[in-house]
Order: C-alpha cells, then structure tokens, then sequence
C-alpha cells in the first residue's frame, strides 16, 4: 500500500490533473455547487430586471465558458506533448482522432456559446435597437462565426505535435501549464454551475422502473454531453487508464441522484 505522501503526489502529477479535476468536481457538487448555482439564478433574476451589473457577470461567465479552453489548450499544449512523446503515446491516436474527438461537436457548442456573447454583448453595448439592425447584425454574425472556427483551432491544435520550438518561451515553462490547469478548473466550474441549473427544475420522483431506467439513461448522456467538452484536454492523456471513466462519473453522480431520485417537494434532495 502506498505511503500517504506518494498517493498525494501522484494525485498532483501532471498527467494525472484529470483525476484531481473529477475528485474537486465531486467534492463541489456535494458541498458548494448548491449555493454558487442558487447565486447565479440571483444574476439571472437581476439581469431580466435590466441590472447592468448582473448583465455583465452573465456575459463575462460566456466569455470565460468560450475563451478559457482555448487558452487552457495554448498553454499547456507544449507540456503534453512533450509528455506524449517521452512516453510513447501512440497508442492513443486512434482514440484521439477518433468520433470521441471529432471537433464538429466541439464547434457547434461554441457557435452556441458565441451567438449568446454575441447578443448579449451587443444588445448591452449598442443597444437592442442597434444589433437588430441588418448592417450590425449580419457582420456581428460573421466575426463570431470566424472567432469560433479560430478557437476551435487553437483548442485541437493541442493534439498535435509542434513541429519546432514555440516562439513564446513562457509556453515552455512550466508556470504555463499550471495557468493553463487553472484555466481548465475554472471553465469546468462554470460547465458544472450550468448542469446544475437543472436540478432547480423540480422534478419528482420517478412513478415507475421505466421512468427510472429512462431518466437515468437521459441523464447519463447530458452528463457526458456537459462534462466532456472542458475534460478534453485532460481526457486525451487519461483515456487508456481504467479508473478514468469511473472518476468521471463519480464526479456526475452527485447530480445524476439528484435528477434521478426527484424531491417530493420539487427541489433538492
């Protein structure tokens, strides 16, 4: 059995920062996503009310969503693959380019994200009337659809080798993946506050073993549909070891109980 030490040590390695992210997800959603998600539906209810301040927490939270993995991507990509190629890590190619991988998914969910910054930013900074305007809009609709397909870049460009040395020396240090690290626990964070707005949805309790089975089966998919996109970047170093899938869950399972079991009184459990 190892040493208490040496577990904490590995558990910090970083080819192991997918594990620590599922372990701090489930930990958050046992203790802290209740509060942090209930503050959020508070901005929401200010925002509709034209409170600027919440308005601009609302965008910002957007932006973070569409901009942190691509930086996460940019920083670490360096390390990764020079972890990749000491290693040997060919194996992984057929995991990595396969479906699981493919960036249409990952675009589409951009596009969502990036029409949302797109509205909300112009309808706060130009007003409604303005980005309702053909000559506004239609090029709005444009920069962020070129904005997207560049971020998608950037973010898939992390599975692939560099042919030469960055230009950026910082990229090479090793300050640049514990930023890029940081990066990712935050876009998570805000992934995981939007998977548990859905447990103020009130649902009951299921009113039969069909209705069970079928939840679980939805929930299961919105849960990797919601917690794939930030763990990518982690995934693709940890998607051979076994423990990976069950730390992912794990990570869900606090939510997927919740929506699964229901509340007499529509909500928590």
């Amino acid at each position: 059995m190892l040493p208490v030490r040496t577990l904490v040590a590995n558990l910090f390695a970083e080819s192991n920062r997918g594990l620590l992210l599922d372990l701090v997800v489930f930990v958050a959603n046992i203790f802290l996503m209740r509060s942090i998600t209930g503050l959020f539906f508070d901005l929401f209810g200010l925002a509709n009310e034209e409170n600027d301040l919440a308005q601009l927490c609302l965008l910002l939270a957007c932006i973070g969503m569409w901009v942190l993995p691509a930086a996460g991507a940019v920083l670490k990509r360096w390390h990764y693959q020079q972890r990749r190629t000491a290693a040997g890590a060919e194996a992984t190619e057929s995991a990595l380019f396969g479906c699981l991988f493919n960036p249409i998914f990952y675009f589409c969910l951009n596009l969502v994200l990036v029409s949302a910054i797109t509205v909300g930013a112009g309808q706060m900074f130009l007003g409604k009337k303005t980005m309702d305007n053909g000559v506004v809009f239609i090029p709005a609709v444009f920069a962020g659809l070129f904005l997207t397909i560049l971020q998608t870049y950037l973010i898939y460009k992390y599975f692939s080798p560099y042919k030469k040395k960055p230009r950026i020396k910082y990229l090479m240090e090793p300050q640049s993946e514990i930023l890029g690290d940081i990066c990712i626990f935050l876009n998570m964070i805000l992934f995981q506050i939007t998977w548990n707005m859905l447990s103020f949805a009130g649902l009951g309790r299921p009113s039969g073993v069909g209705e069970f089975f079928g939840r679980l089966f939805i929930l299961l998919f919105l849960a990797f549909l919601i917690y794939f996109p930030p763990r990518m970047l982690y995934l693709a170093e940890d998607i051979n070891k076994r423990r990976t899938w069950f730390t992912m869950l794990l990570a869900n399972s606090p939510m997927i109980w919740r929506l699964l079991i229901g509340s007499s009184d529509g909500g928590w459990t």
